[in-house]
């Protein structure tokens, strides 16, 4: 039997998750969180074999909570579940120590899939990630590349507008911890104000484009 633990702070789309998951023969739900707080304590309440992760959390951040489910259990196999359809994204989630990363576009069919595949230890992408992946171009791998997990989300939370304190908050950082890891990101990226890290995000799909 599979323990499974659902990360997301979205009940709709964890119940959803749940019944389809607990249909199956072999695996089986055992806890929800909404925060990584949550996931974390869930740990010590039970066995659990796989994590599934999103990626955007209102509190937190769903790279932080993989450092720390993998810093309570290292043996744990991480799933990430989002939205964000981007190599960036996927990259720095497999740096952080996931073994999964499926996009939110899959069939489920998909889900229960790669939920067999990472318990068993395999690395799993979704169809249309690989592809993403495969077709990275150049400018992404000397760029974004460059970033760790943690570098990579202070980045994505700060051109998406969060500022520095409430940054600090999510990440359980100092404020001037952030602004310690924006100026080394903004030398990593050779960029020198917060225009240029925008640009940047937007070639690289961090942040959506004005309207779309």
């Amino acid at each position: 039997m599979i323990h499974i633990l659902l990360l997301d702070d979205h009940a709709v789309v964890r119940t959803g998750y749940r019944r389809l998951i607990d249909a199956e023969a072999d695996m089986r739900v055992v806890a929800e969180a909404a925060t990584a707080d949550e996931a974390c304590a869930a740990l010590r309440r039970q066995p659990v074999n796989v994590a599934v992760v999103d990626l955007s959390l209102q509190l937190g951040s769903g790279m932080e909570a993989i450092s720390r489910l993998l810093a309570r259990q290292p043996d744990l196999a991480i799933l990430v579940f989002t939205m964000h359809q981007h190599a960036g994204y996927a990259r720095q989630a497999f740096r952080a120590g996931a073994q999964g990363y499926l996009t939110k576009h899959a069939d489920p069919n998909d889900m229960l899939a790669a939920l067999r595949k990472v318990a068993q230890g395999r690395r799993v992408l979704s169809p249309d990630m690989a592809e993403l992946l495969a077709n990275d171009s150049l400018e992404a791998d000397a760029a974004i590349s460059r970033l760790t997990p943690r570098e990579f989300d202070i980045l994505r939370l700060a051109v998406a507008g969060e500022p520095p304190a409430r940054i600090a908050e999510q990440l359980h950082l100092s404020a001037k911890t952030v602004l310690n890891y924006l100026s080394a990101i903004r030398q990593k990226l050779e960029v020198h104000n917060d225009i240029g890290l925008m640009q940047l995000a937007l070639r690289h799909g961090l942040v959506a484009a004005p309207g779309a």
